[in-house]
């Protein structure tokens, strides 16, 4: 199990670790909400791991699949409830992010990678016959979104200077983790 996660969970890691680094270095939440999103993708994909290791039987298959989508589910709406209130925050105090090109590479590098692993994991769980690993191909695909958000913030705030637009950007980016935080607790999709 150990050498799955080095080789499938690195890049969403590094992802999370460059965003949330390049979004605290800016004071940038949507940066770093991105970052966060990024490691609750590691998570997923640890739970996932941690599912297809204890598949013994279909009971137990169903039960772990339904707990698989309602951890991922609460790291989300955690996520969603911090991002909100830094965001508000950030708004009412007028903070202004520095500038973070790191984050608009990371930002246009995640545009391009995400679709694919989003595509072969959709394929991978099609296989499986996996809610979970579904769920998680759907967690790339808004990782795709959120990326889109996040860049729009970060160029309008390096070329206008709109202080405002990454607490805005981060409050555009919760109704689509909290949707996807409330399926995992309901476990929508499953078995």
């Amino acid at each position: 199990m150990a050498s799955d996660w080095n080789t499938s969970q690195l890049p969403g890691t590094t992802e999370g670790l460059i965003g949330i680094s390049a979004g605290v270095f800016a004071g940038s939440i949507s940066l770093v909400g991105f970052g966060i999103d990024s490691l609750i993708e590691v998570t997923s994909g640890v739970t996932l791991l941690w599912r297809m290791s204890v598949d013994a039987d279909v009971q137990s298959r169903e039960r772990n699949e339904r707990l698989s989508l309602r951890i991922i589910g609460g790291c989300f709406l955690a996520l969603a409830l911090y991002v909100v209130y830094e965001a508000v925050l950030d708004l009412t105090r007028k903070s202004a992010p520095e500038r973070s090109i790191p984050g608009i590479v990371l930002a246009c590098v995640s545009l391009i990678v995400m679709p694919i692993l989003s595509r072969a994991k959709k394929i991978v769980g099609k296989g499986l016959g996996s809610a979970a690993m579904n769920a998680d191909a759907r967690q790339t695909d808004f990782c795709v979104y959120l990326s889109a958000i996040l860049l729009a913030g970060l160029l309008l705030k390096a070329a206008f200077g709109w202080w405002w637009a990454d607490p805005v950007a981060a409050l555009v980016m919760v109704p689509v983790i909290a949707k996807e935080g409330f399926e995992g607790l309901r476990a929508r999709n499953c078995c």
